[in-house]
């Protein structure tokens, strides 16, 4: 996916696409009624480079599109290219995470599922300054600060007023494997019990008896867009990652949630393991 698509953009195309479709126009059909060529229709479609409130507005003339319609998709157009709280640091991080923060910041539900970590919408600053810290191409302290500085701000998502929903699985390793110190990791445990109860979030342990599962390869989150089409497909694999959206992966990256979430303790099971194991620390 290109990294300047931004949540806006994809759902702008979408849209007219479905309008064109509805019209029964072909994309030169539309060019002509415009002024604008096939191609520029097109790539107004799929999602790639700027586009023009007044071509925008232009189409959804031509597609006969309700005003309701036609005013929603000019102001997508208008704010496709918004830039969002994290663009005066954009240069200082790597694009994968700027195309992350860019969709993060439009979502209206996360499902992850994590083997290795805390998910970084529920760590605390110690934990996550201790998970910078073990990175294997060692960082100055300044630039440990920045990045966690950064993914502390990203929780503050979670306290809008519309927040989106979070559903961690998170498998019972993340709780038993001690970050930093004991001491931090009471601390982390003890966010993870505050956070099973916000309305807005769902915790569940993926218990060792449960043995081998569907996601034994690797952590990942499903970014949830405004509709199911505008799902995205985060995997992190640590010295990069990968973003999908292709039906067939967001199909088979939903039904291994499901199955992960259908093998899961549950909400009250989850928060008295993780209780115990705060105990024995």
């Amino acid at each position: 996916m290109p990294a300047r698509a931004t949540t806006r953009r994809r759902q702008l195309g979408s849209t007219l696409r479905k309008l064109r479709a509805r019209k029964g126009l072909t994309l030169e059909e539309a060019g002509l009624l415009v002024g604008v060529s096939k191609a520029t229709v097109s790539r107004y479609e799929t999602r790639e480079g700027p586009v023009k409130w007044l071509v925008v507005e232009g189409l959804c003339r031509a597609y006969d599109a309700s005003d309701a319609e036609r005013n929603a998709l000019v102001n997508l157009a208008k704010d496709a290219r918004q830039q969002g709280w994290w663009s005066s640091v954009s240069d200082a991080i790597p694009e994968s995470m700027n195309l992350l923060l860019t969709l993060e910041d439009e979502a209206t539900r996360e499902d992850h599922f994590a083997c290795v970590y805390v998910p970084g919408l529920l760590q605390t600053r110690g934990y996550s300054t201790a998970v910078q810290q073990a990175n294997e191409v060692p960082l100055s302290s300044g630039e440990i600060e920045r990045l966690v500085d950064i993914r502390m701000k990203r929780q503050e998502i979670l306290s809008r007023a519309e927040p989106p929903h979070l559903w961690a699985v998170l498998d019972e390793s993340v709780i038993r494997r001690v970050v930093g110190s004991r001491g931090i990791m009471k601390e982390q445990l003890g966010r993870l019990l505050e956070a099973n109860e916000s309305p807005h979030v769902t915790l569940q342990i993926l218990p060792f008896s449960k043995g081998a599962h569907c996601a034994a390869l690797g952590s990942f989150v499903i970014i949830g867009g405004a509709e199911p089409h505008l799902d995205v497909v985060y995997v992190d694999y640590h010295t990069g990652a990968l973003f999908l959206e292709r039906e067939e992966e967001l199909r088979r990256y939903r039904l291994a949630f499901d199955y992960l979430r259908a093998q899961a303790l549950d909400m009250e099971a989850t928060s008295a393991v993780i209780r115990r194991v705060r105990e024995e620390l």
